[in-house]
């Protein structure tokens, strides 16, 4: 896979801080554009789920005749009391998708969830029907993550990871090495927060406000080089496999294109950001968040 993945939930919702009177999904026309543009940069791997309003079928629609230059990662719901629904629901993403087959398809866990074996095993034999070639879990926090490398069934994973919200590093990052499992980060902008939106969030964001003033202060930053530290900074991570860019703006995976192709950040500013104390644990899970 490619070290930039394209995250779709921007295409199937209204999902990410928005200026005010501001529409973030775009209209189909558009969103396949974004698609195009993605493979066209050399990202080969998308993200969905079906969460993720009809991201799964504008993903299809748009990709007709270019599936094979992709790898598509999707997601279902657990459902340890009802296995069948597992089936079901991965029917209804090949049929949304128009293919034959998903890459990947992950246990979508909620906040504290681990996943269970009931689904999984569900996924495992589909796996080996061949409706799906890798399972995996998208999970939130290091007991679930663990849970999901130890557990034996699980090829890949889906994890937030940002400059901000380091906890990966402590333990996950170098079991994921020691079980082969597959790293996808997710949220490296936190939802945006690491960009410029930052400043369009209400006064009782200020704790998040501060800990990106502080990140800016260490490594003598602006707030428009903030993307960039945020990707270059996930991007050197081993074992890292891929990021994701969660846009439905062109010009903003040019530019994570762009800050890729830069590399590792100095070994200095890396030590500095690492010293820092990130922000209280709320603040670095967006389903925490207050209303924006």
């Amino acid at each position: 896979m490619s070290e930039l993945s394209l995250g779709t939930v921007e295409l199937g919702l209204e999902y990410g801080i928005a200026a005010a009177g501001v529409r973030l999904k775009p209209d189909e026309s558009h969103a396949a554009k974004v698609l195009h543009e993605a493979i066209d940069l050399g990202i080969n791997l998308l993200d969905t789920a079906r969460a993720y309003g009809d991201a799964e079928e504008v993903i299809g629609r748009a990709l007709l005749g270019r599936r094979k230059d992709v790898v598509i990662v999707s997601k279902i719901a657990a459902s340890p009391q009802d296995p069948s629904r597992v089936c079901r629901s991965v029917q209804e993403s090949l049929a949304a998708l128009q293919t034959d087959y998903v890459d990947v398809m992950m246990i979508h866990c909620g906040v504290d969830a681990l996943p269970d074996e009931e689904t999984a095993g569900e996924l495992v034999r589909l796996r080996d029907s061949g409706a799906i070639r890798f399972v995996g879990a998208s999970v939130y926090g290091e007991r679930a993550a663990l849970a999901a490398i130890d557990s034996g069934w699980c090829d890949c994973m889906e994890i937030a990871y940002s400059i901000l919200d380091r906890r990966p590093e402590k333990r996950i990052l170098a079991r994921a090495a020691e079980e082969n499992v597959g790293i996808l980060a997710r949220s490296v902008l936190l939802k945006g927060a690491l960009t410029r939106r930052l400043y369009t969030l209400p006064a009782d964001f200020t704790p998040l406000r501060l800990a990106v003033e502080r990140l800016l202060e260490v490594t003598q930053a602006t707030i428009e080089m903030l993307p960039e530290l945020a990707y270059r900074y996930v991007l050197m991570q081993e074992p890292l496999n891929s990021a994701l860019v969660g846009s439905a703006e062109i010009a903003e995976l040019r530019a994570c294109a762009a800050y890729a192709e830069k590399g590792a950040l100095p070994a200095g500013m890396v030590e500095r950001i690492q010293d820092l104390e990130g922000p209280d644990e709320r603040w670095l899970n967006p389903g925490l968040w207050p209303s924006t």
